[in-house]
């Protein structure tokens, strides 16, 4: 099969077709053609050289997929030959075909397609385990998500007002924030231009749950601008994780500052965010008041001009790669 293999640690161009063998299923998984391919931040952290596979994941990058099952393990009860699932995978998904477990398996949602269904899985799983699970979001409570107009930012906008949260974002261009105020959000400040912390505070708003992936100075200026009991959730650091805060906020406030990653966690552990995703979410997209934002698709083979755009921060909504 065609698989896009990293060549060496770099930029974009280290990204390259290969022929390597099909995977085979071992007990418990299923094989799956792949239709298409989410591309995430986390994989351009691992053509980077920074964010390796975690010990029996694939070196093919790709961290979600979405296509036809082909090929059962031993012991699989839940799906057939012929069955159209999304998928979490913990690396393989830029390929032709790959292995997945069951468990971390769905059903492709009643009216998407393989390319909407392809760019589900990594945001939509990272915003509920983190958003719903640690950050303990309510309704009627503000949600303030930093880069609102990236793949698990329209994510988290969409999440947070299908259950009755009031959302604010942050994005870096007038065009972003107006996307997103159409997307749902309540409120959009262009952190190029304005200090989120400034015009909350001039709003009178105080978020109960910060969802940050920026960190670096960010995080001193959520602890400013969060609200009392608030919940500060980091799931990534783009502007470093290596600073200096003054954390007596953290008391005075009483707050949860928490964070996670995704990739790492056993199949168990993603089997419980699937479970919820499917008891909570799926019923939304059967009912049409979700659908994944999608801002252009590119050749399987084209993973390197991919990886340029998602590098470009150009991007408002998911990027992914289509096969066939």
């Amino acid at each position: 099969m065609t698989a896009i293999a990293i060549t060496t640690p770099g930029g974009p161009d280290a990204l390259v077709p290969v022929t390597i063998p099909v995977p085979v299923p071992k007990p418990g998984e299923i094989l799956v053609r792949v239709k298409a391919a989410g591309v995430n931040r986390p994989d351009v952290l691992q053509r980077q050289g920074g964010y390796p596979p975690p010990p029996g994941a694939p070196d093919t990058p790709g961290l979600e997929i979405a296509g036809e099952v082909v090929a059962l393990g031993d012991g699989v009860k839940r799906y057939e030959a012929g069955d159209r699932v999304c998928a979490l995978v913990p690396g393989g998904g830029y390929a032709e075909f790959a292995v997945v477990h069951e468990d971390n398996a769905l059903p492709v949602p009643p009216g998407l397609s393989f390319t909407e269904a392809a760019a589900i899985p990594e945001t939509f799983f990272t915003v509920w385990t983190n958003v719903f699970d640690r950050g303990r979001l309510r309704e009627g409570e503000t949600l303030l998500v930093h880069g609102g107009s990236s793949g698990i930012g329209t994510t988290a906008i969409m999440l947070g007002k299908a259950f009755g949260a009031i959302v604010v974002v942050t994005a870096g261009s007038a065009e972003k924030c107006q996307a997103c105020i159409a997307l749902g959000a309540d409120l959009a400040i262009n952190y190029r231009d304005q200090d989120f912390v400034a015009v909350l505070a001039d709003k009178g708003i105080k978020p109960d749950v910060i969802l940050d992936m920026v960190g670096g100075d960010y995080i001193a200026r959520n602890l400013k601008a969060v609200a009392m009991h608030g919940r500060i959730v980091m799931i990534a650091f783009q502007k470093g994780s290596r600073v200096d805060v003054d954390w007596m906020p953290l008391m005075l406030k009483r707050l949860t500052f928490t964070g996670s990653t995704l990739r790492a966690r056993s199949v168990a552990e993603k089997a419980e965010i699937a479970r919820a995703l499917e008891r909570n979410v799926w019923p939304l997209f059967g009912a049409e008041q979700l659908k994944p934002i999608i801002f252009r698709t590119f050749p399987l083979a084209e993973a390197a001009a991919a990886h340029a755009l998602m590098e470009s921060s150009e991007h408002i909504g998911k990027i992914v790669l289509v096969n066939g």
